[in-house]
């Protein structure tokens, strides 16, 4: 097999050919057809990751055909199109993860690669209506809008929703969702370029965060929401809580521009807001999210597709998040390079 290594810090991932995993009881071999990044990617390779281990192949999504299955897997599996669920050990409680919990691609060996082996209790067929590149984009960005949206958000026809800093994979497809869910979604960005890519995915009406007006305008146009959608934090979510509406939910991702520098203890419990945090997805909460993109026939949005031999390149690329939905590896392109 080929596979993409991260073997040192700040260094670039080398392409080499590796021995093909042993395959053990429970196990599936994938031949991977395509694998998407996720800013994860970046971080690790910057060392801005707990626990890093190296040497390590990168990535959490991939979709594949099934090339062999271990002792204990039904041998009908071989030669289906699937996709994989990239969360390890999330444990018996759907509302929490375990400490055990991990996600694909360090310290478990990714999908930037021609093969990956994983339990088959990580693997789902893949939906028909989504292409290789469509299907690898919608692991990890998938599972982790449906849970934000859906079990943690309760998000229900009618809603108003707020995605912020729309343009990585998993706000885009939390506007998808929760448009063909039947809300009235918002969303912000930097760039009136997303803004706009954004309303031609289901959103309602845009804001450019870089304008200080942008509260009172989404207010003037919604009044106020009820579904917060946000992985930004920082300054930025005194301005949600704000725009929440009384019985709303704030539900968050992440924090990338770190914590809020101000939080208002009493617009939270005179509006009777939740702040909800959210991490990934159960493997009842992948099921489900899977479900959902084929009976509303979502596919994710592809900025670029690139051959396997230049994903070093595309994490790099990652630094200025300068992408419009998911990169996605070609893995079976380039691979004897």
């Amino acid at each position: 097999m080929h596979a993409l290594v991260l073997e040192e810090i700040n260094k670039p991932l080398s392409l080499i050919e590796r021995p093909d995993a042993v395959l053990e009881a429970g196990q599936m071999r994938v031949a991977v057809q395509a694998a998407a990044l996720n800013r994860r990617d970046f971080w690790i390779t910057q060392g801005m990751y707990p626990g890093v281990k190296m040497p390590v192949v990168l990535g959490s999504d991939g979709a594949g055909l099934v090339a062999e299955v271990g002792d204990g897997v039904d041998s009908d599996w071989l030669d289906q199109e699937v996709v994989i669920d990239p969360g390890l050990g999330w444990g018996s409680e759907r509302a929490y993860q375990s400490s055990d919990f991990r996600i694909l691609g360090m310290p478990d060996d990714g999908t930037f690669a021609t093969h990956v082996v994983v339990s088959s209790a990580m693997v789902h067929r893949k939906p028909a209506h989504l292409d290789w590149y469509q299907a690898a984009a919608l692991p990890l960005g998938g599972v982790t809008a449906y849970r934000a949206l859906f079990t943690q958000g309760q998000l229900a026809r009618g809603d108003r929703v707020l995605v912020t800093g729309v343009g990585g994979g998993v706000a885009t497809l939390a506007v998808q969702m929760a448009a063909a869910a039947g809300a009235t979604v918002y969303v912000t960005s930097s760039s009136d370029e997303k803004l706009q890519r954004a309303m031609d995915l289901g959103a309602t009406a845009g804001f450019n965060y870089t304008r200080k007006e942008w509260p009172a305008e989404l207010k003037a146009k919604a009044g106020a929401v009820d579904l917060v959608i946000d992985s930004a934090g920082g300054e930025g979510y005194e301005a949600i809580v704000g725009l929440a509406a009384p019985g709303g939910r704030v539900v968050s991702y992440g924090a990338t521009t770190g914590p809020p520098k101000k939080l208002d203890l009493f617009k939270i419990f005179w509006k009777q807001l939740r702040l909800i945090g959210t991490t990934m997805g159960s493997p009842e909460d992948f099921q489900e999210m899977i479900d959902f993109v084929g009976e509303h026939q979502l596919a994710p949005t592809i900025d670029q597709v690139v051959p396997l031999s230049n994903g070093g390149a595309a994490v790099e690329r990652m630094r200025d998040s300068p992408q419009f939905g998911k990169v996605v590896l070609d893995c079976q392109v380039d691979s004897e390079s």
